[in-house]
């Protein structure tokens, strides 16, 4: 799933759902991203959601990390295996597909 990177949240980044936020409270290190169309009106991220990155933190399990892929930033998911991560993609088609399953 595409996202789209608006820049650094320490810059005081203009954005009509941050309002309200006190940015100061990131550090240097984080940024924000957009959800790009791929991601739909269903699952657990959405077209349109903002995400906030920071590039300092180490991934665990379960985490959304942003990844820089054919030259576009793409949201993935970890699932942790003994010590190392494995990227899994964000999709709402893979979403509504693991649901059935467990509906089964």
């Amino acid at each position: 799933m595409r996202v789209n990177y608006l820049g650094p949240l320490c810059v005081g980044i203009q954005h009509p759902a941050l309002a309200g936020y006190d940015l100061s409270q990131f550090s240097p290190s984080c940024f924000l991203v957009e959800v790009g169309d791929e991601a739909g009106v269903s699952g657990p991220v959405i077209k349109g959601d903002l995400l906030v990155v920071d590039e300092a933190r180490a991934p665990g399990h379960a985490d959304l990390v942003v990844v820089e892929q054919a030259g576009e930033q793409r949201l993935f998911t970890t699932h942790r295996i003994g010590g190392q991560n494995r990227l899994l993609p964000v999709s709402a088609r893979a979403v509504s597909r693991s649901r059935r399953r467990r509906g089964r």
